[in-house]
């Protein structure tokens, strides 16, 4: 195959409909633009959206939602997520490789949702107030 051989699928490419050439073309006189009005002439421009001064769909109905990028960067992890982890020194990069959190996630906060059934080494990760009194309970340490 050579670039000056590639042809457009058969039917891809119809030719135009040719107007105002005729009534029995049957897009002859006004050639499918009707009668009147801004859309018959010439230059009858109009933005998009543009329903003739009433108020555009787009302004009338209530806007609502908004997704922040931030939050997206950040995950919670319950405590008995931590329980299927095979090493004991906890970390986002550990937690990546185990599979408990997104590729994107960049900040982790461990709550205290189950129970912790060994002790870890929490380093830059975020834990709730309880979950550092449990950690430390069992001899675990949380370092910055």
């Amino acid at each position: 195959m050579n670039l000056n051989s590639l042809k457009p699928a058969p039917g891809a490419k119809t030719p135009g409909k040719r107007l105002g050439r005729g009534i029995g073309s049957g897009k002859g006189k006004t050639c499918g633009r009707g009668h009147k009005g801004q859309r018959a002439r010439a230059g009858g421009f109009h933005k998009v959206g543009f329903e003739g001064g009433q108020m555009p769909l787009q302004r009338r109905i209530p806007k609502s939602g908004f997704r922040s990028q931030r939050a997206l960067a950040r995950q919670e992890l319950r405590v008995s997520d931590l329980n299927r982890m095979t090493d004991t020194v906890v970390n986002i990069k550990s937690l990546r490789a185990a599979g408990l959190i997104k590729a994107t996630t960049k900040y982790v906060k461990i709550i205290s949702s189950g129970k912790l059934e060994k002790a870890f080494t929490i380093q830059g990760v975020l834990v709730s107030a309880s979950v550092k009194t449990e950690l430390e309970s069992l001899g675990g340490r949380i370092e910055a």
